[in-house]
């Protein structure tokens, strides 16, 4: 089994080498450096004037992935894992990126910050979005937090959906089909109708899906768990004039489906209701060298999960959470000379959450824990600065952000972040940067919660270099990173109820690094990378233990896209995911069990019929490999999906 593993690696390895050697006989298309993002700095600039490297899913890489969810999409990218997003559809998921915890990564709609205040961490289920919504995604590695706030510890990622581009307006319909009785059905419309733009997109998926729990009692008779969504998103702007602009935006998702237990337990009558709805209001004033943007969001999230007594010793659990999140802020951009450009902003943002949670059975007799509205809220409120130099081949960042938290009071972050763009090709970087985080409402209200908890601080190292060996061609970079954070905020067991309590740690450290080549001419675009994170928790009492628990070590994968001829299309995603450690529990406490590493391979084939119609299929995990993510649940095997996408005007 090792050398079929072994061999796999190897023979991606040779292919990564051919791409590089072929690379000196392309013909120029993009330049990579010259690619213009926004999520790294808050305003359009290109990468070679900015310290980071940004990873850009583009739109036609989307439409070439259709056959995956959000989770399965985002595990592709260096540096990112997505645990659990090969378990059964619907099942929760969690992102790590640079293996920080889940809460640690902000998740950005359009630009607006979406998280859950009624989760354990605020982290935000991105199953609730159906892939047909977004147009592209910008992913930032790396601390965001002087320009984002408390969450953008380990980096941000930008989910900007669809809107209207061109005059004239244009339709889609989508259909697809495959394994588990999956079935989905999207429609949008977009355009520009004079001076307003219209993108409506709708989207329906139902799936019997197959047994989330991982069987071992030999009976074969644990039900399916099954998912259905049904989501929506709207974008509307009006151009009042050619100097101001309005938008709006709605996203909804209701998702509805089975759970089983537990690990390793089946039950047959767990179900939960989730509802995502997310929607803002902005405006656009544009300046002669610059803009001021102003956008209102609101997001709710509501999560309601029933398990009726008629197994598992006659066991009844209902939880209902509503989390809500307000946010104001104003954002201005102005470039003062040639030297110099600004980035401005304040932003305030209130929290709160209604919980209402039951735990009984045949013998233990529950009592409701309930936690109002009004008894679990905080909000923040912050202003910021970021000053962007540039002169001839030296670009720096100095930025600082302020925090008045309602619990915490003041607290500073700042990002120091100098970098050099030499030969018009090579960007070598480094970024020193620190990051405030608050607990969130369920660690501090919660039945498990605690009041004294205190607000994590972290402080982030970054160097590295992203070169563009042949122009418009072939890049390559690497970042090494470190991230060293105080009172960690840790789940920890009690002798006495609760029995478990949030606790503060002293520090955790991880450090690691990501390196990464690109290659693409008129017919192909490949990538391969390598990452590697590894860190420590020191707790309260001073023990170190190792707890980036189910986070690899070790990934490396490749992806590769190529047009065999001009209508038809293959891709491979290439993914190993190295050993991990998981947490059973036993009667003595708990272990820490080591989960063996696995290869994924997933093929998608893509014709364009006509002018009009493209239909496509997708196989993912070809090899059928046989591995488990989280202990005590399924993933899944070798499945494919057929569909077709039809565009009209």
């Amino acid at each position: 089994m090792e050398k079929k593993y072994a061999k796999i690696i190897l023979g991606f390895g040779l292919l990564t080498v051919g791409l590089s050697t072929s690379a000196a006989y392309a013909q120029d298309t993009t330049r990579t450096l010259n690619t213009v993002v926004v999520t790294a700095s808050r305003s359009p600039k290109k990468l070679s004037d900015i310290g980071r490297v940004v990873t850009i899913i583009s739109a036609d890489e989307i439409n070439k992935s259709q056959g995956k969810s959000l989770p399965q999409l985002l595990n592709t990218v260096a540096g990112i894992t997505f645990s659990g997003a090969n378990n059964a559809p619907g099942i929760s998921t969690s992102v790590f990126l640079r293996g920080a915890s889940s809460g640690n990564t902000l998740i950005l709609v359009d630009g607006f910050p979406v998280n859950n205040a009624s989760g354990i961490d605020g982290s935000y289920d991105l199953n609730a979005f159906s892939l047909d919504l977004i147009d592209h995604i910008e992913i930032l590695k790396g601390s965001g937090s002087t320009l984002y706030g408390s969450d953008a510890v380990a980096g941000v990622i930008n989910i900007i959906t669809k809107k209207a581009k061109q005059q004239g307006l244009t339709g889609g319909l989508q259909l697809t089909g495959g394994s588990y009785n999956t079935f989905k059905e999207s429609a949008s419309l977009i355009g520009q109708v004079k001076n307003t733009g219209i993108a409506i997109n709708l989207s329906n998926t139902d799936s019997k899906g197959f047994a989330a729990a991982t069987d071992t009692t030999g009976k074969g008779d644990f039900k399916k768990d099954g998912f259905h969504q049904r989501s929506a998103s709207v974008n509307l702007s009006q151009n009042v004039s050619s100097k101001f602009i309005l938008n709006g935006n709605l996203q909804v998702s209701h998702n509805t489906g089975d759970l089983p237990y537990g690990s390793f337990i089946n039950d047959n009558d767990y179900t939960y209701k989730n509802t995502f709805l997310f929607g803002g209001i902005g405006a656009k004033l544009i300046l002669p060298k610059g803009n001021l943007n102003v956008n209102l969001s609101q997001n709710t999230v509501q999560n309601d999960f029933n398990n009726l007594p008629s197994d598992n010793y006659g066991t009844h659990q209902v939880t209902k959470n509503t989390g809500r999140i307000t946010n104001v802020e104003a954002v201005f951009n102005y470039e003062l000379n040639k030297y110099f450009d600004i980035t401005s902003g304040a932003a305030f943002k209130y929290s709160n959450t209604s919980q209402y949670s039951l735990y009984e059975s045949t013998s233990y007799p529950g009592v409701p824990s309930i936690i109002k509205a009004g008894d679990a809220a905080n909000n923040i409120f912050s202003a910021y600065t970021s000053l962007f130099f540039k002169y001839d081949i030296f670009h720096m960042e100095l930025g600082g952000r302020y925090n008045n938290h309602s619990k915490y009071g003041d607290k500073f972050t700042y990002t120091i972040n100098p970098s050099l763009f030499l030969a018009d090709q090579f960007k070598i970087f480094g970024t020193i940067a620190s990051a405030f985080k608050s607990p969130s409402l369920y660690q501090l209200f919660s039945q498990y919660g605690n009041s004294k908890l205190n607000p994590e601080i972290t402080t982030s190292y970054e160097a590295g270099f992203d070169w563009e060996i042949v122009k418009n061609t072939l890049s390559f970079n690497t970042q090494f990173f470190k991230r060293n954070t105080k009172d960690v905020i840790y789940f920890k067991n009690l002798s006495g109820p609760p029995y478990s309590q949030y606790a503060n740690g002293q520090q955790q450290k991880d450090k690691g690094f990501e390196t990464e080549l690109k290659y693409h001419d008129n017919n192909i675009h490949a990538s391969a990378y390598y990452a590697y994170v590894t860190g420590k928790l020191t707790d309260e009492a001073g023990t170190q233990t190792g707890n980036l628990y189910r986070r690899p070590k070790s990934t490396l994968g490749t992806n590769i896209s190529y047009d065999i001829l001009n209508d038809f299309q293959v891709g491979v995603n290439y993914k190993y995911t190295g050993n991990r450690t998981d947490l059973t529990f036993t009667n003595n406490g708990s272990e820490v069990i080591t989960l063996k590493h696995y290869n994924l391979v997933d093929l998608h084939l893509e014709y364009k019929a006509t002018k009009n119609l493209n239909v496509f299929g997708d196989l993912n995990n070809v090899l059928d490999t046989k591995y488990v993510d989280w202990l005590g649940y399924n993933t899944r095997g070798i499945n494919f999906l057929l569909g077709a996408r039809y565009q009209f005007k």
